[in-house]
């Protein structure tokens, strides 16, 4: 089960008295084979001291609160929210807080091997998991995205599992890092073929929506990269894989509701959702009702269109 942040305090003023100084919270949003994301919360003021620490593996973190001074070889940057964190695999660094108390950060960790091979999909040649920059400031480029990040944190609050969301976030963070940083711009392209292979993805889904469809498997099927896959599955449809496969499940469980008989939770097993909790959730946010009120509002208006 995939651990769930719910802190949403402002960054200052939340040490308490039973909190030691200087304080790191951690707490897993999602992880995969080869990666992980995390909510980093600091309580750390101008009067902690700083400890030197090491990036265990490669680091992208978006800054959404607070400030902060990051520190390593390679120089000093001042963080601030929008902005990047960037550490490579083995780089010693410091944070410090000397001009104010605390920060929140969503942390991607990267295994190397699975960094480079964002970096081969992106087509970015000569990529590593060595960047020879600490900070990417708030740019144009990255507006969107991160504001995605921090929703996230948000919508993550009470549901069991939002893995697939985090993977494509984490995957073009990732990607959109190397691009920015190599100043090259992708060409995603929609050629006949690409939408060919995107189309055939949409069937599949559409076939078997009840499926546990990963981002992996699906460029598998599209004969893409993970980070091209995304990119002009989203461009085409409108979408990212994962939201086009939720909106297929609630379309599919909707029907049923107003045409079968069947038990909400026998509904939403057989539509993929892994618990009836989820599936309530995401109905309620797709069509302002519940299940159960949709099946009874639909139902009297057939009623009434019958009689």
């Amino acid at each position: 089960m995939v651990k769930i942040a719910v802190e949403s305090e402002p960054v200052t003023g939340r040490r308490g008295k039973s909190q030691p100084a200087g304080h790191l919270a951690s707490q897993v949003l999602a992880r995969g084979e080869g990666w992980s994301a995390s909510e980093m919360i600091c309580s750390a003021g101008p009067h902690d001291r700083v400890f030197e620490e090491q990036h265990s593996r490669v680091c992208i973190a978006i800054v959404v609160a607070g400030s902060f001074q990051y520190r390593s070889s390679a120089g000093r940057q001042l963080m601030t929210p929008g902005s990047l964190l960037l550490g490579s695999a083995g780089q010693y660094f410091e944070c410090g807080h000397e001009h104010g108390v605390g920060d929140r950060c969503i942390s991607f960790a990267y295994e190397p091997e699975y960094f480079e091979g964002l970096a081969a999909e992106s087509d970015m040649r000569g990529g590593s998991a060595q960047f020879h920059r600490l900070r990417v400031p708030p740019v144009r480029e990255l507006s969107w995205l991160v504001a995605r990040a921090c929703a996230g944190i948000a919508e993550s609050s009470g549901a069991s599992n939002r893995t697939a969301e985090w993977e494509e976030i984490g995957v073009e963070l990732a990607a959109r890092v190397l691009e920015i940083g190599s100043g090259k711009e992708l060409n995603v392209g929609t050629s006949p073929a690409t939408e060919a292979r995107v189309t055939r993805v949409v069937r599949l889904i559409e076939s078997r929506p009840d499926l546990d469809h990963q981002l992996d498997s699906l460029a598998r099927e599209a004969r893409l990269s993970r980070y091209h896959f995304l990119r002009v599955f989203q461009q085409l449809t409108g979408l990212t894989p994962h939201r086009y496969l939720l909106r297929e499940r609630l379309r599919r469980a909707a029907t049923r509701l107003m045409l079968e008989p069947a038990r909400v939770l026998e509904i939403a097993l057989d539509c993929g959702f892994g618990e009836v909790s989820n599936f309530n959730r995401a109905f309620h946010a797709e069509f302002g009702v519940s299940p159960r009120s949709f099946r009874k509002i639909t139902r009297r208006s057939a009623a009434r269109f019958l009689s």
